[in-house]
């Protein structure tokens, strides 16, 4: 039942025009044997492992045929797993290796010719998962990613909890030996497990074990239409190793199901109706995105409906959702719109309640609402159609007057036509009145940003602004896509780059889970490649330091990545959390740093970058050279190679 691994020298050299496997067919007498105890077959599969190569025997040497055991012969049922990946368009799997998916890494490498999808070597299963996180907010769809048995899931848990929280569609497959009697050695019993999605079920959209490959076709096809389905979410399937192993029957005939074009849900016409009639009626309505744009359709949807209200529109930072430099962007002036909107509506909101109240983090923490009384609010969010109770991700429960159960991106254009169907020329006007002075309001609030981003100019550590404007002249006439969160510098990026495209920043990590930075960035990247764009990554320090192993993954598949490092030297966030403390029990701030700070020794990531392959230069305190750096290093990566700036940079 399993594969041979047989240690002699023609298994290593024999043909692959005799077999893909390259293995040679055997005495009828050893293969009823194997055929009769599946027990025995796994039994000389350890045996073989562990034997020393075999000495080439003198018949070998004149061509006449050897014998060997044949373990497994014609096709295996992990080939037809990677037949069912190839019907859904998956171009690529992130994993570190495992026994327990074993049959289906062959199969892609070799049955799959290693192409869609094509096997990438990660070196931790939380950077895989993370990978397939970053590549699924650029292409839209997920990649496949791979996971060993139990521990390997329990590494990658927490990069499914990211998914999980920032709604992107990851797909899971893990191996695992279902029948005990099956396993053969200690480790496989501890790599095994009786419901192995039970430890990821509150965070994965839908999980399944299929029993039969008929059952693996249609629940991969199911899992890949639930993932792709908003809220786009984690699934998982269990791959059990017998199912991948065993030979496919020459009497069983397997067919993959088709999945058919897949509709995101769309508000209710009524509702949609009543929310444009509410718009149109506003003297001050309030536009609020967070996750919207799922796609390129996500932003041009959302300025058309703005355009058509001329009403201000606040991003948060979820996804690209508007072009920083329209006049309608009035992110900066969030707070005092809000005060004054009288209709405000949240599309896909992570977190409506948060942005309409203010909260202080006191002894005794206390809100207050933002908004003034008789506000309407109207909400359109695919969260609300679906829900778990255990982890806490939904945030505060918001008030709304108006909410539609649907996805926000799709539910746009019903909603902008609704809302010029109901504009009349008394409204335009108004609409027309209000639009020049949002467009100054944003002009003031761009020089307002490249005043403040010129204090501190020349000081070394080098400021978080200088970083961004440097690396901003550097990448602005280029195709350019910024793979990386930006609320720990201070959203720097969003108030002095342009941003017009959906593809230029993919948002935050969902969970805050740190670890994620790096490993999404280089997904994003290995997403952006086919299409030419330049992949632009301002890396934390401590995040990159969870699992520095996809410097490598980048080196060894050759993916064009800039990383530019945030190198404060610290967990800033943390240093602030414990200064509160300290401030709070009135003990002073000075010992703030004692478990915060990654100092004594520093590190070198420019080394850490070139011991992996990795173009790298840094660290970098001189705030004159840094231009010159990244210029160099945007000649590596227009070759199709990463490359690496180490900066030492102020806390923020």
């Amino acid at each position: 039942m399993g594969k041979s691994k047989s240690g002699s020298p023609e298994a290593r050299t024999a043909p692959r025009s005799v077999d893909r496997r390259g293995f040679l067919k055997s005495a009828a007498v050893g293969a009823a044997v194997i055929a009769a105890n599946p027990a025995v077959s796994r039994a000389r599969q350890i045996e073989a492992r562990n034997a020393p190569p075999a000495p080439i025997p003198p018949e070998a040497e004149i061509g006449a045929p050897a014998k060997l055991e044949v373990l497994t012969e014609g096709r295996s049922g992990s080939d037809f797993m990677v037949d069912v990946l190839k019907s859904l368009g998956i171009e690529y799997v992130c994993s570190n290796p495992g026994s327990s998916f074993r049959g289906l890494h062959e199969s892609v490498i070799n049955y799959g010719g290693n192409k869609n999808p094509e096997f990438i070597t990660c070196c931790h299963e939380e950077s895989a998962v993370a990978m397939g996180h970053g590549y699924a907010k650029i292409e839209g769809k997920p990649l496949a990613v791979f996971a060993h048995g139990t521990v390997g899931l329990q590494h990658a848990s927490m990069a499914i909890y990211n998914a999980w929280c920032d709604r992107a569609p990851v797909y899971v497959i893990i191996g695992n030996i279902v029948d005990a009697t099956q396993r053969i050695s200690a480790v496989e019993w501890a790599h095994s497990v009786q419901d192995a999605a039970a430890m990821v079920r509150d965070y994965v959209k839908w999980d399944d074990l299929p029993a039969s490959l008929p059952h693996f076709a249609e629940s991969a096809v199911r899992a890949y239409k639930i993932a792709m389905t908003p809220p786009t979410l984690p699934v998982l399937l269990v791959a059990d190793g017998e199912l991948q192993e065993d030979p496919i029957p020459d009497d069983q005939v397997l067919h993959v199901p088709k999945l058919g074009q897949l509709s995101p849900p769309v508000g209710d016409s009524a509702a949609v109706a009543e929310a444009a009639r509410m718009l149109v009626a506003a003297q001050n309505p309030v536009l609020l995105a967070d996750r919207l744009g799922r796609t390129a359709a996500g932003m041009k949807n959302l300025v058309a409906l703005a355009e058509a209200l001329q009403a201000p529109v606040i991003s948060r930072p979820g996804r690209m959702n508007f072009p920083s430099r329209h006049p309608l962007n009035q992110t900066d002036r969030a707070n005092a719109l809000i005060r004054e909107a009288d209709v405000i509506l949240g599309l896909e909101m992570a977190d409506f309640w948060g942005s309409l109240n203010t909260f202080r983090d006191q002894m005794r923490r206390t809100s207050e609402p933002l908004v003034k009384n008789g506000v309407k609010l109207i909400s359109i969010n695919s969260d609300d159609l679906y829900t778990k109770s255990n982890y806490q991700d939904f945030d505060r429960f918001p008030e709304v007057d108006l909410d539609i159960a649907a996805d926000g991106e799709a539910t746009l254009p019903s909603l902008t036509e609704a809302v010029q169907r109901l504009i009349t020329d008394d409204r335009r006007r108004a609409f027309q009145d209000r639009g020049p002075q949002f467009a100054e309001a944003r002009q003031q609030s761009l020089e307002r940003a490249r005043e403040a981003a010129a204090y501190g100019w020349d000081a070394s550590p080098i400021s978080t602004a200088r970083l961004c404007a440097e690396l901003w002249s550097q990448v602005k006439n280029l195709d350019w896509s910024l793979v990386s969160a930006t609320t720990f510098i201070n959203n720097w990026p969003q108030r002095l780059w342009d941003f017009d495209k959906h593809y230029q920043y993919i948002g935050a990590q969902g969970g805050y889970g740190v670890g994620y930075g790096a490993p999404a960035a280089l997904g994003a990247a290995l997403a952006n490649r086919k299409y030419g764009r330049l992949s632009v990554n301002i890396q934390c320090d401590g995040d990159l330091m969870y699992a520095p192993g996809v410097l490598w993954t980048s080196a060894h598949h050759h993916i064009p990545l800039l990383s530019v490092m945030h190198n404060n030297r610290a967990y800033h966030q943390e240093v602030m959390q414990v200064q509160i403390m300290a401030d709070r029990h009135n003990r002073g701030i000075d010992r703030a740093h004692i478990g915060t700070t990654i100092t004594e020794p520093n590190i070198d990531y420019a080394k850490l970058a070139q011991s992996m392959g990795v173009y790298a230069e840094g660290p970098i305190s001189d705030p004159k050279a840094l231009g010159p750096a990244i210029k160099r290093a945007l000649e590596v990566v227009n070759r199709g190679e990463p490359a690496l700036v180490d900066v030492l940079t102020q806390p923020r």
